[in-house]
This record gives C-alpha cells, structure tokens and sequence, in this order.
C-alpha cells in the first residue's frame, strides 16, 4: 500500500494534470455509484450511463479545471500564513466556485442531450441551494486544506470529501432531471390515438 501511495504521491508531483484527471473520473464515477446505490437504492437498475456522464464530466471538465485552478493558487505568493489561507479560501469559494457549480449542472444536462434552455433551467432550480450547501462543506475544507497541506496533496483533500460531494451532487442533479421531465410530461402529454 505504501509503494501505492508513493507511486502516486510522484505522478502528482510528476504529472499533475494527468494524475489529477485520472482521480477525477474514478472519484466523480464513484460517488455516483454511491448515490445511486447507497441514497436512491437503485440496485440493479443502477444508470451506468449517468455515472460515465459524471465519469466523463469529471476527467475532461472538471479535472483539468481544477488542476489549472491549484496550480494558480500556489502561485500566489502572499505577506503572511494567515493571509495566505484568507485569500485563498475566499478566491477558491466566491469566485471559483459559483462558476464551477453552474457548470456542473450546466454540462450535465448537456452531456444527457438537453437543451441549452433545459441546462440554465437545471441551473435556476438546483445553483443558490447547491452553492449554499457547497460553502457549508468546503470552506472548513479548504482552510484546512490551505493552513496545513502539502500544495501537491491538495487535490487529494478535495477529492476525498468531494466523494461524498459528488454523491451528493449527482442525487441533486438526478432529481432535478426527474423533475423537469415530469413537468415536460404534463406540459405536453401524449395524445392517444383514436383508431
């Protein structure tokens, strides 16, 4: 296990974009599978299709976003400790993060083959609750992750509790997509045919 971490503790430092992608679409594709199977109790007609849609959205949306995202971060280079985390967190949460909240939802309804018009719907319903919910969770995260992680191991903070994150995310996105189609249904209702 320890030659694991090493391994991968050198892919991040090596190949940060890459690495950081690759754990994207496993930490993406498995907390879906953990609201499908542990909060919505599919079972076995679990959407395999919805989760390599967060797969997907997570290694070639959201991964290198993030990892661009990081690396400016550590960048910045500030007068003291305390403002460093201050600045961080606050650039991180109120201005990356509204933008990455709306995307999320945005490129989902996307990549399920919606409209533009059915993504900024998906957005108006699901983005202030989501974000609200979003600062609960990541902001004692990212002063955490700031004050005493390694720059490189960031991302792995981030990852660990955006499992349960994306979880979370990807029940949120499904009820809302269950929602807009039972509105669509009975905004426009098949009419049977009279033979």
């Amino acid at each position: 296990m320890s030659r694991l971490l090493h391994a991968f503790n050198q892919a991040l430092i090596r190949k940060p974009l890459v690495t950081q992608c690759a754990t994207s679409v496993v930490l993406f594709g498995t907390g879906d599978i953990l609201a499908q199977q542990a909060f919505e109790k599919k079972g076995a007609n679990h959407d395999w299709m919805r989760t390599a849609r967060l797969s997907f959205y997570g290694g070639a949306i959201f991964g290198p976003v993030i990892t661009k995202w990081l690396q400016f971060l550590n960048r910045m280079q500030f007068t003291s400790p305390t403002k460093a985390v201050a600045y961080k967190v606050y650039l991180d949460q109120f201005v990356f993060t509204p933008g990455v909240v709306a995307m999320f939802f945005g490129s989902l309804t996307l990549l399920e083959g919606k409209s533009v018009n059915d993504a900024k719907e998906r957005i108006s319903e699901a983005y202030v609750p989501t974000l609200l919910r979003n600062w609960g969770v990541f902001i004692p995260t990212q002063i955490v992750n700031f004050a005493v992680v390694p720059h490189h191991l960031r991302f792995i903070t981030i990852g660990v509790v955006s499992l349960f994150w994306n979880a979370y995310l990807s029940a949120v996105n499904a009820a809302k997509q269950l929602e807009i189609a039972v509105e669509h249904a009975h905004e426009h209702p098949v009419e049977k045919e009279i033979d």
